[in-house]
């Protein structure tokens, strides 16, 4: 697994903390929602157990913002950001934070930049000033974002050699194309050389604005408190930023089209997809569910039967829906000898297409059902959990009671719903494959899969 891997990154990867705090039943939570004099929305969960808070600021200066051929701006501004204040070196900075034993954390994802604060009740004060001065004074010092600069693009190198990560930057470009989402987060080695401090300076002067920013807050507050303690603190960045405009949708013509990166690999590396859905999507429900069964359910799920069970051609295999503020992906992603390729490819292509020719059984949708309502409070089992928790209420529009009609939701899908989204959202005869593969070993070809029937709807 990369540092950058897509496929294994969560939402709020920003967010840090190490605290796991009893947190209340999902039922339970009480979230309360206000507006800032800026502009900002603080979301609010009291909780009084510990003397412990923890605080989240999600920005609109995801790696979606990156200017074209600019891939790695937000990632490069967001480490450049932890690089001290004005008047304090990162030295200085970071030795004020661990005298404390906070944690202060800025990081950018796909979609937002999320600067967090953990601290004991005791340090909250100190440590919110600490976060506001590098959030409105930051240094932003040429020697500090060169040296943020040159580990950004170490790392990126360091990751091309691994082949899921090539894959995955091959496939991200041939399904996002020139869209918001079209590079990888951390971008790569070439775009990032490219970029200069003036233009981290830039992006941090556009995106960096509390008007439409959301904060959310947990742990042993006072609603009103915070919330005065948070308008005084955060007084330089009260601008706000233009919506920005939603990509095409994703289309991928009726075929299947093998892009190949021969390697000499011991296994090969695929990753099969095509359009997916944004987060807002009212089928993002119904897909949660026929996807656990299809081949998000790990060994429940039909995929892991069959592939690795069954046939032995894959240690792990999976599928996912990524759904982001905008249209995400759809994807299979497995490792498999590089001569059992063309095999694997078959047995993923008839599964796409025995859940969309018949429903699936009544103990398939009850377990996935169970699983998905069952771990919703492990979603709330911290106190970084809950304030990820909030932000994505907020972001998403999902309602302060989101947590009290979630299981709700999951238990009213019918087989017929998940036959139904199958039917509408998958498209086995119509998808992009990336392998990273020995293909004198593999030999993928398209004469070896299944003709291709045509399709009655694309994405």
């Amino acid at each position: 697994m990369t540092r950058f891997s897509r496929h294994a990154a969560v939402f709020f990867a920003a967010i840090v903390c190490s605290f796991a705090l009893a947190a209340p039943r999902a039922s339970a939570l009480e979230i309360k929602r206000i507006q800032l004099a800026d502009g900002a929305v603080l979301l609010v969960s009291e909780q009084h157990q510990l003397p412990m808070v923890t605080m989240a600021i999600a920005f609109d200066a995801g790696a979606r913002r990156d200017p074209k051929d600019q891939g790695g701006l937000a990632t490069l501004t967001a480490e450049s950001l932890m690089q001290g204040t004005k008047d304090l070196s990162a030295a200085e900075f970071n030795r004020e934070v661990d005298f404390m034993g906070s944690a202060i954390d800025i990081g950018a994802s796909r979609d937002f930049a999320v600067a967090s604060v953990t601290s004991l009740k005791k340090y909250q004060s100190q440590s919110i000033h600490l976060l506001a001065q590098l959030l409105q004074n930051p240094g932003l010092r040429e020697a500090d974002i060169r040296r943020k600069q040159a580990d950004q693009i170490a790392d990126i190198k360091s990751s091309e050699e691994e082949p899921g990560y090539a894959a995955d930057v091959a496939f991200t470009k041939t399904i996002f194309g020139d869209s918001p989402y079209g590079h990888m987060t951390e971008g790569s080695s070439d775009s990032v050389a490219k970029l200069t401090p003036a233009e981290v300076a830039d992006f941090y002067r556009t995106y960096y604005q509390l008007g439409n920013a959301i904060i959310a807050v947990a742990g042993d507050v006072d609603a009103q408190q915070i919330k005065a303690e948070l308008e005084s603190e955060f007084t330089g960045l009260k601008g706000s930023i233009a919506p920005q405009s939603t990509p095409a949708p994703i289309m991928v013509a009726p075929g299947i089209h093998v892009q190949v990166i021969d390697r000499n690999v011991a296994q090969a590396n695929l990753i099969l997809g095509s359009g997916g859905v944004a987060r807002s999507n009212p089928d993002y429900y119904k897909l949660q569910v026929m996807n656990y069964i299809l081949g998000g359910g790990g060994f429940a799920s039909r995929l892991m039967k069959v592939v690795r069970s069954q046939h032995g051609l894959a240690y792990s295999i999976g599928s996912a829906f990524d759904a982001g503020k905008f249209q995400g992906a759809f994807t299979v992603v497995l490792q498999t000898k590089n001569a059992s390729a063309n095999e694997a490819l078959k047995l993923i292509l008839a599964q796409m297409r025995e859940i969309q020719a018949h429903p699936v059984s009544d103990a398939e949708i009850e377990s996935a059902k169970k699983f998905l309502i069952g771990s919703f409070p492990l979603k709330l089992d911290r106190q970084s959990s809950i304030v990820g928790f909030m932000l994505q209420t907020e972001i998403y529009g999902l309602g302060l009671d989101y947590a009290d009609r979630y299981p709700k939701i999951i238990a009213a899908i019918s087989k017929d719903d998940v036959q139904k989204v199958a039917r509408a959202y998958l498209h086995p005869d119509a998808l992009d494959l990336v392998a990273v593969a020995n293909q004198s070993e593999a030999k993928i070809d398209l004469a070896k899969f299944e003709p291709p029937r045509q399709s009655a709807s694309n994405q």
